[in-house]
């Protein structure tokens, strides 16, 4: 073997070595946006049971929501961190934009979004705002402790959860407020289940 070939075929191993080690944290990283968030309630689960007090833009419930009075019912569970920010406010405005099509106008699906908010605050946001869905406040954090949504920082993560008519979730996600494609797949797993 000549010193010039030796030569190549060590540039050629060192080259392959090379493109392994660049590409290695990027076929990891995919792999890791791939895998469900710690804490996210999974597909084919029980849906936890919970009692919430829950308002709308005339103000509080008459009685507070729980989930397993809706049974037969399609209910979306929307946690999201704060009233009034940039990405909760796309969020809950692209909701009642599409509320009629998306949520059936509320016939047979129900929608909650629930922040850690006071019901105060969810109340003047609705109005403001004319949300046509009902808001919970879950400001002891203990609903979002049974959906994997509560963090350390006292906020909700943006988690996402449609629960079929039998009690079962159906879709869960973390939720990205500002990509269209969410909003298409979240619309396709409504459809999926509501009756």
């Amino acid at each position: 073997m000549s010193l010039v070939s030796s030569a190549r075929r060590l540039t050629l191993a060192m080259t392959a070595l090379t493109v392994a080690l660049v590409a290695t944290p990027f076929a990891s990283s995919s792999l890791r946006a791939q895998a469900a968030p710690a804490g996210l309630l999974q597909v084919g689960q029980a849906a936890p049971d919970f009692t919430l007090v829950t308002v709308t833009k005339d103000g509080r419930t008459a009685e507070p929501f729980t989930l397993s009075k809706h049974r037969g019912e399609t209910v979306v569970l929307a946690f999201f961190p704060k009233a009034r920010t940039s990405g909760c406010t796309a969020q809950m405005h692209t909701y009642r934009d599409k509320y009629e099509s998306m949520f059936l106008n509320g016939k047979k699906v129900r929608l909650i979004g629930i922040s850690t908010d006071t019901d105060a605050d969810l109340i003047a946001w609705a109005k403001d705002d004319g949300f046509q869905f009902a808001l919970g406040a879950d400001t002891d954090k203990k609903v979002g402790a049974l959906y994997g949504a509560a963090n350390e920082a006292g906020f909700h993560k943006r988690y996402l959860y449609v629960i079929g008519p039998d009690g079962k979730i159906t879709y869960s996600t973390s939720f990205r407020a500002m990509a269209q494609d969410a909003y298409d797949e979240l619309d396709a797993a409504i459809k999926k289940v509501a009756r």
